[in-house]
C-alpha cells in the first residue's frame, strides 16, 4: 500500500505542476514507451538468470502488500521457539523430533500459521533443530554454518533489487536513445512548417522525460523497497539464529527467547513485559 501511495504522489505532483501550463496529449507517446521500456526490459533479460527475473517481478508486485515481518509475526515466532525449547527441555531433544521431521503435521508448528506460510523459515528452524537432535552440539561450528547459510540467502535475496536497480540506471540512457531517434525523424521534416517541426521536437524530448521519470520516479524506488524487504527478511532470520544459539548454549527457554527479542529491529520489537506476559500464557 505504501508503494502505491508513493507512486500516486509522484505522478499526482508531476501532473499537477504540468497540466496548468501544458497539454497531456503530448506526453502520451506509446512508441516512445515501447522504445524505452522495451529496450530496458530486453537488457534486463540478457543480464539476469531466470530465477532473478522471476523474483524481481514477484518482489515488485509484493510491494503492494504490507511487510510480512510485523510485530505480530515476531511474537508468533517467539511463541513457536518457546514452545519448541520448552518441550525439548522438559522431555528431551528427541521429544521434538517428530515436530522437526514433519512440521506441517506438528501441533507446535501449527500454532504459528504466519511462520508456516514461509517455507524458508520453517526449513531453517527444522534443519538446525534436526542437527542438534543428531548430536551437532558444538555452538561455534553451528554458528559458523548459520552465518554461511544466512549470508548466501541474503545475497540471493538482494539479487532482484540489484537487477532492478541496474534497469533504473539504464532507463535515462534509453530515454536519450529515444530522443535521438526522435531528432533523426525530425530532420526529415525540416521543410515543413515551424509548428510541425516543434511537434516532432517535443515528441523527441518526451523520450528523455519518460526515461528519467521511469528511472527515478518508479523503478529506482521499487529497487530500494525490494532491498528493504530483503533486509527485513534477513533480520527475521537473525532473530531465529539468536534464539537457536542461546538455546544451544544452555540458556533456559525464556532467556533464549529474550536473546531473540533483542535481535528484533526496534520498529517491530515488543518490549520485555509484552513478551513475558505472552510467554506466561504458553506455559
Amino acid at each position: 500500500m505504501r508503494a502505491i501511495v508513493g507512486t500516486l504522489v509522484v505522478f499526482g505532483c508531476l501532473l499537477g505542476g504540468y497540466l496548468p501550463h501544458g497539454s497531456i496529449d503530448i506526453l502520451i507517446q506509446p512508441l516512445e514507451v515501447v522504445i524505452i521500456c522495451g529496450g530496458a526490459f530486453g537488457a534486463f533479460i540478457i543480464a539476469n538468470p531466470g530465477w532473478v527475473i522471476k523474483k524481481s517481478f514477484s518482489g515488485a508486485l509484493g510491494l503492494a502488500k504490507s511487510s510480512p515481518y510485523s510485530k505480530e509475526t515476531y511474537m508468533e515466532l517467539l511463541g513457536l521457539m518457546f514452545r519448541l525449547f520448552n518441550k525439548a527441555r522438559r522431555e528431551g531433544l528427541m521429544a521434538i523430533e517428530a515436530d522437526v521431521e514433519d512440521p506441517h503435521s506438528s501441533e507446535l508448528f501449527g500454532t504459528a500459521p504466519k511462520i508456516m506460510a514461509n517455507h524458508h523459515v520453517v526449513d531453517f528452524i527444522s534443519d538446525y533443530l534436526r542437527l542438534m537432535i543428531s548430536g551437532a552440539s558444538n555452538p561455534y561450528q553451528l554458528e559458523d554454518l548459520m552465518i554461511l547459510e544466512l549470508d548466501t540467502h541474503h545475497h540471493e535475496a538482494l539479487a532482484p533489487s540489484e537487477a532492478v536497480g541496474k534497469v533504473a540506471e539504464g532507463l535515462p540512457g534509453f530515454g536519450i536513445v529515444a530522443a535521438v531517434m526522435g531528432i533523426i525523424i525530425t530532420m526529415g521534416y525540416l521543410d515543413a512548417g515551424p509548428l510541425e517541426i516543434a511537434h516532432h521536437m517535443s515528441v523527441a524530448l518526451v523520450g528523455t522525460f519518460l526515461g528519467i521519470l521511469a528511472a527515478y520516479g518508479v523503478v529506482a524506488p521499487i529497487s530500494s523497497d525490494i532491498a528493504n524487504r530483503a533486509n527485513e527478511e534477513g533480520a527475521f532470520f537473525g532473530t531465529i539464529k539468536a534464539c537457536l544459539m542461546a538455546n544451544l548454549n544452555g540458556y533456559a527457554p525464556q532467556i533464549a527467547i529474550e536473546f531473540g527479542r533483542k535481535a528484533i529491529p526496534g520498529s517491530s520489537r515488543p518490549n520485555f513485559q509484552e513478551v513475558d506476559e505472552f510467554l506466561q500464557t504458553l506455559k
